[in-house]
């Protein structure tokens, strides 16, 4: 008799505990865990909180300031997902990391500009002018960008600007130098020192310091047929979770979009 007692607590014990573990998974299946930077993507991200509420998730949101972090903490599965970074970054860092992360989507694009308290125009730099830029190497492409369109640098024929470095300049009219040895988040500080000819600043660490890349720049991005669009990340294979197939029908939405164009007003637009 008491062994057959000890078999049915047991086996309570069991359903008990499959019971407890079930709803925990259900409870985790409902809540969606974000890495962001502060600005704009945490900001976007409180604004889909309420939304995807309606939908039966419930958004958590932690801010990160650092773009190595994020990658990482997704990679290990402690978040469910990452919003900071465009898909040229993300495939350097999955190549130089071996990240297993796949973009579930494009949400913004922050309009990189170029900024200058001593010259007007592009056109206006002199000759061996410095221009302070990131050191993120993904993004040498974008930063000369600007100088090509403008006919100031030709790089090597067959190569994507977007996979462009300073390696591939060709022709350089006016003897450009590119400083790029600090971190992009301290790009703001340069240009309110006054170092240098002109700095190129990400726009989510413009807005931060109240500079509006339509008004105090002396040259901004074009939005169009731009393949830096900032994307939500998730570990491989869970891209068509329903929790994070939620997440993007909010943040790609009519009214995520219309939050974006009001408050940003053309610092940050909707992606294409």
């Amino acid at each position: 008799m008491k062994r057959i007692l000890s078999i049915a607590l047991i086996f309570v014990l069991a359903v008990a505990l499959a019971a407890c573990g079930n709803k925990d998974e259900a409870k985790d299946n409902k809540k969606i865990v974000v890495g962001a930077s502060p600005a704009p993507h945490a900001e976007i991200l409180e604004q889909a909180k309420p939304l995807l509420k309606e939908k039966g998730y419930d958004l958590e949101i932690k801010t990160i300031n650092d773009y190595t972090t994020p990658n990482k903490l997704t990679d290990a599965g402690e978040l469910d997902a990452n919003f900071f970074q465009h898909t040229p970054y993300l495939e350097i860092e999955k190549k130089e990391k071996g990240y297993k992360i796949e973009s579930a989507g494009n949400v913004h694009l922050e309009p990189m500009a170029v900024y200058s308290k001593k010259y007007k125009s592009l056109k206006d730099l002199p000759d061996g002018a410095e221009i302070f830029v990131s050191n993120n190497p993904a993004e040498q492409g974008r930063f000369l960008k600007f100088f090509v369109d403008e006919g100031l640098i030709k790089i090597k024929d067959g190569v994507k600007i977007q996979d462009a470095t300073f390696d591939d300049i060709v022709e350089n009219k006016k003897n450009i130098k590119f400083n790029n040895k600090q971190s992009a988040e301290f790009l703001t500080k340069t240009y309110q020192n006054n170092e240098g000819d002109a700095v190129i600043i990400n726009s989510n660490f413009a807005i931060e310091q109240k500079l509006s890349p339509q008004k105090d720049s002396i040259a901004v991005e074009n939005g169009k047929d731009n393949p830096y669009a900032n994307l939500i990340a998730v570990q491989e294979g869970h891209k068509d979770d329903e929790k994070i197939k939620a997440l993007m029908e909010v943040l790609q939405s009519k009214d995520i979009k219309d939050f974006i164009n009001k408050k940003y007003e053309g610092a940050v637009v909707p992606a294409k």
